[in-house]
């Protein structure tokens, strides 16, 4: 595997990162915009708000397209598939990013859960919003843009916290059990898809421990030679996207291209 963080050349055509302003998704997009993908889409709740995003866009007018896109409001994840079917028709790689684990949430602070008292019902429906029900519904609404008989590539990133059986330490309720639900959905997407899309790849994608915004009040727990940029971790999530064949299709697959147990 490529050790540098120069552009992967990318095989798409058209891409569509979900929760493009930041992190991994800003990473992907940057990446397959160097890499060459003729079409670039990336959706946020609030992709104006994203200097970097806007640096971007300044960059390749022709080539990048924004759309604002609430994962948890399916007539906004409708609206954002109705946006890019009009402006380039089919996608061949769909990458959903959103995600939640802490942070400022409808007044209150959401953190992970050190024990079971510190379960709140709230805060646990608010991550299987995010983090489950966003990739279903994004699946929902732009699977129709897929090619019928072509290669085409959905991942869902993920996190090993979500495999039940690697389960070890119990804890972080809502982010646990919201991640496996993902990828039971992604495994659900990847057999139903399957039958009207026959060179569909769908994948749950676990990065590693990347420094964003998400990690970043964790990271003091994870020694520095473990923990990666965001563009690296774009790059290499790109390196194994473009040499994943369909016997991949419906499986949990780690940053080093192993396969995660469920």
């Amino acid at each position: 595997m490529n050790t540098t963080t120069d552009p992967v050349h990318a095989t798409a055509d058209c891409a569509v990162v979900i929760g493009a302003s930041r992190g991994i998704g800003l990473a992907l997009t940057r990446q397959l915009l160097h890499g060459g993908v003729n079409q670039v889409h990336a959706a946020s709740r609030a992709p104006n708000d994203s200097k970097a995003l806007l640096e971007l866009l300044d960059r390749y007018p022709a080539r990048l397209h924004t759309h604002t896109m609430d994962v948890t409001d399916e007539t906004s994840a409708a609206r954002a598939a109705s946006s890019v079917r009009e402006r380039t028709g089919e996608v061949d790689f769909l990458i959903h990013c959103a995600g939640v684990l802490h942070g400022d949430w409808d007044g209150s602070s959401l953190s992970p859960e050190r024990r079971l008292a510190d379960v709140n019902a709230a805060a646990l429906t608010h991550c299987f919003a995010v983090n489950s029900l966003g990739p279903l519904l994004t699946a929902k609404h732009f699977s129709p843009l897929f090619p019928r008989k072509s290669r085409v590539v959905l991942v869902n990133v993920s996190a090993r916290v979500g495999s039940i059986s690697d389960n070890r330490l119990g804890g972080w309720y809502a982010y646990r059990a919201s991640k496996a639900a993902q990828n039971m959905f992604t495994r659900n997407l990847s057999i139903e898809l399957k039958r009207s899309y026959q060179g569909l790849i769908c994948v749950a994608f676990h990065p590693g421990t990347v420094t964003t915004e998400l990690s970043a009040p964790f990271l003091s727990n994870v020694p520095p030679a473990r923990q990666i940029s965001p563009d690296r971790a774009a790059q290499r999530m790109l390196l194994l996207v473009e040499g994943l064949d369909e016997t991949y299709n419906g499986q949990f697959i780690g940053w080093d291209g192993q396969v995660i147990p469920w």
